[in-house]
């Protein structure tokens, strides 16, 4: 319909550029048509009221306006119109066709495989019609493109679709031919990410329009598909692991479903869940134990359900390390009391995180437990990094902020910010606010400011709450299932004291609150600093827990045993290797990086910095990191991994230029793994992408078609600027739709004359 009215397709008007042909300069146009509108308002407000005297003053604007755009629309005819756009010219500029001929593009939808609808719409005349006009090029598409010259040569098996690397290659590869524009059949299931800004520019700098064609339902009816499943890459043994699901459906709104995570053949959790409304993302949170060291190769799935079209994307895979390397904690308390002996007990069955403690029993005597050699503690609290770095996590009881010299607490200070380790302060009488902490130099640590008054701590009752940020916290989980969870943090005792924390800064996340003195206060605050993070627990009477719940009951002891955890789980040695993501889809290319810190964890920029891969079936390599100019301590390295499998990574460094007796001086050493999985990808996002392929033709000059409208195409495709083109003038005045409007503009006058008497 719309060439019918305008003789020109859309394109034609979207490229080009409207100019007048006519020999008379334009301005004699504005004069014109001024002095037409002039001329009109004259005649009608002189002669018409006496023609009609009743006639409303806007009842002879809107005449005056018909007759105004009528004369308008005349003056511009003889002006001689035209649209001026570029054209390719014929049988001199390539048209390349790239045909999707990956796995997604074989779903079965109404009959017929989504490649084998765009193989019937090439062949229903679309590839004639183009031949006529242009030199016409086949390509299939997957993870490359590569020039076929027949459809019957297609065959959609290839796991991987990455349509911007198809489209870059292209464009390299015909970097000296004239591409007049590029057709694109897909379900726009990229699997890459996305088309990244380089490729499109690369296209628009050659002006080279891009037209998608999109195939594939748009709404599976019925389908349940795990988006993402997020888990932390690594863990301690035996420590409860969080993990976030994310997920979508169509059809199964409101059903029950079952969500696990399995290592192996082995169950780790299950529980059911309610499917939220048909498209809604949905996330959920799950909790389970690492269980023994070692790598995990983790399993996060939800049950297939009923009449499911696409089984294949129930379930995700992800990597975690889980170490068994033990980790220290120093804890420093200023007075006997029982909070002291409940946490050193609670921590005495755990073979990874171990504590050893200062108890200030009088003024000038220290009691000192749980030391791995006499050296240790031995002249105190710490006084040098090479001491006080060897913890990965500090624990202050009742201590006040004096009691540490402006040197230790500058360690203190660079033991979190720059160490990265862990930082926990509890409440007591000689604790916070108390304690004077609020003008020492490690008040900005604190994830509270606090009060500026003494008088804070309280020996009275005071009764724990969870937040919903403490529901979703490994810390506070007392249960893996959530509603058990909140039934047992309602069923605490209540503390024995209770200390008045402050106000939480920005940033900080309150994970429990506490009813004391007839208001809410919060008890447990956590926050990220440098590095490390910190936390303050306003209280010295969790001990109470222990004593007061039945036998058996461990809910104190899995309280501090995940607090401390937490503290010394992410704190980094010296070394620290990194991949941007462990699970490498169909694409082996990996970037190692390396963050290579000294004794005193300053940046090292002179280390000899080596990736060590070992691979399924006996594949070795060594990769050698280089150091980023603008970062220092950091090191990158790339690698391609050939074959599909698992992959394990020791990240060596060393200073070569520091040779001792044994030769160069190690930094330090890390491992990580990663893996490559082939043929999984083309499994998820199976619905068309139309989003991608209209983005894709609107930024490079294109359109996105559907299959049905592709006759269209070979008429609307030569109004192009890419190749080689002529300039041409399309007139404008005798399109059918200027008649249609010089006849509404007439009709409408005399229609509105004759309704108003004045005809």
């Amino acid at each position: 319909m719309f060439e019918f009215l305008f003789n020109y397709p859309r394109s034609v008007f979207s490229k080009g550029e409207f100019v007048l042909l006519g020999a008379w300069p334009k301005w004699v146009l504005i004069a014109l048509l001024v002095a037409a509108a002039g001329s009109l308002a004259w005649l009608i407000r002189s002669r018409l009221p006496q023609a009609a005297p009743k006639l409303q003053s806007w009842r002879a604007s809107m005449i005056w306006l018909l007759q105004t755009a009528l004369a308008a629309v005349v003056l511009v005819l003889l002006w001689q119109p035209a649209i001026m756009v570029a054209e390719l010219r014929p049988q001199q500029n390539i048209i390349a066709v790239l045909v999707d001929d990956s796995r997604s593009m074989a779903i079965s939808e109404n009959g017929a495989t989504r490649e084998g609808q765009a193989v019937k719409s090439l062949e229903g005349g679309v590839l004639n019609d183009l031949a006529k006009k242009f030199q016409t090029r086949l390509y299939r598409m997957d993870n490359r493109a590569a020039r076929i010259g027949a459809l019957d040569e297609l065959h959609p098996a290839a796991p991987v679709t990455h349509i911007g690397d198809s489209l870059k290659q292209l464009a390299d590869e015909t970097a000296d031919l004239p591409i007049g524009a590029v057709v694109v059949l897909s379900d726009g299931a990229d699997n890459s990410g996305g088309i990244d800004q380089g490729t499109i520019a690369a296209l628009r700098n050659r002006h080279i329009p891009v037209h998608t064609v999109g195939f594939g339902l748009e709404q599976v009816p019925h389908d349940v598909e795990i988006s993402d499943a997020v888990v932390a890459p690594r863990a301690l043994a035996d420590s409860r692991l969080s993990a976030t699901v994310s997920l979508h459906q169509r059809g199964y709104a409101g059903r029950k479903a079952t969500l696990t995570v399995r290592d192996g053949d082995k169950v780790l959790t299950s529980r059911p869940i309610t499917l939220a409304a048909d498209g809604a993302a949905q996330t959920e949170a799950l909790l389970f134990n690492a269980g023994a060291a070692g790598a995990k190769t983790l399993s996060f799935s939800v049950e297939v359900l009923p009449d499911e079209e696409n089984r294949n994307n129930n379930s995700v895979t992800r990597l975690v390390n889980v170490d068994s390397d033990k980790r220290r904690i120093l804890y420093v308390e200023g007075e006997p009391r029982w909070e002291y002996k409940f946490i050193r007990r609670a921590e005495d069955d755990d073979r990874i995180v171990q504590v050893a403690s200062m108890l200030r029993t009088t003024a000038n005597k220290i009691y000192v437990q749980g030391r791995e050699n006499d050296k240790e503690l031995l002249n105190g609290f710490p006084m040098t990094s090479d001491e006080l770095f060897s913890y990965q996590a500090i624990v202050i009881g009742s201590v006040e902020a004096t009691y540490f010299t402006p040197q230790q607490q500058e360690l203190i200070h660079q033991f979190v910010d720059r160490r990265g380790g862990g930082l926990l302060l509890l409440g007591g009488q000689f604790s916070l606010a108390d304690g004077g902490w609020a003008a020492s130099g490690l008040a900005d640590l604190l994830p509270v400011t606090l009060p500026g008054r003494k008088g804070t701590f309280h020996r009275d009752h005071a009764t724990p709450m969870l937040t919903p940020a403490g529901a979703e916290s490994v810390i506070c989980r007392l249960s893996e299932d959530p509603t058990k969870n909140a039934d047992r943090w309602k069923k605490l005792p209540y503390l024995i004291d209770y200390q008045d924390p402050g106000t939480p800064k920005p940033g900080a996340e309150v994970l429990a609150e506490m009813m004391a003195g007839g208001r809410k206060l919060p008890l447990l605050i956590t926050q990220n600093f440098g590095r490390g993070r910190t936390a303050v627990l306003a209280t010295g009477g969790t001990w109470r827990w222990q004593m007061s719940l039945p036998l058996g009951d461990t809910s104190h002891d899995d309280f501090w045993r995940q607090l401390l955890r937490w503290m010394v789980s992410d704190t980094p040695g010296r070394v620290v290797a990194s991949v941007p993501s462990q699970m490498l889809f169909d694409d082996g290319r990996v970037q190692f990086s390396a963050n290579v810190r000294d004794k005193d964890y300053l940046p090292v920029v002179d280390a000899q910095v080596q990736a060590h891969v070992t691979g399924p079936q006996g594949a070795t390599a060594v990769v050698e990191l280089t150091p980023e100019a603008n970062n220092p301590g950091v090191f990158h390295g790339e690698w391609n991994a050939e074959k599909p499998g698992s992959y394990v990574t020791e990240i060596t460094a060393i200073r070569a230029n520091a040779k001792d007796a044994a030769g160069p001086q190690e930094i330090g050493r890390d491992v990580l793994t990663f893996a490559r999985m082939d043929g999984v990808a083309e499994n998820f996002h199976t619905e068309q992408n139309r989003e991608l392929l209209q983005q894709l033709a609107a930024q490079t000059g294109g359109r996105y078609w559907q299959p049905k409208d592709l006759p269209g195409l070979a008429q609307e495709i030569p109004y192009s600027e890419a190749g080689i083109t002529i300039r041409e003038a399309k007139d404008l005045w005798n399109m059918p739709v200027v008649f249609l409007l010089l006849l509404l503009l007439r009709s409408s006058e005399w229609l509105l004359r004759r309704k108003w008497g004045i005809v």
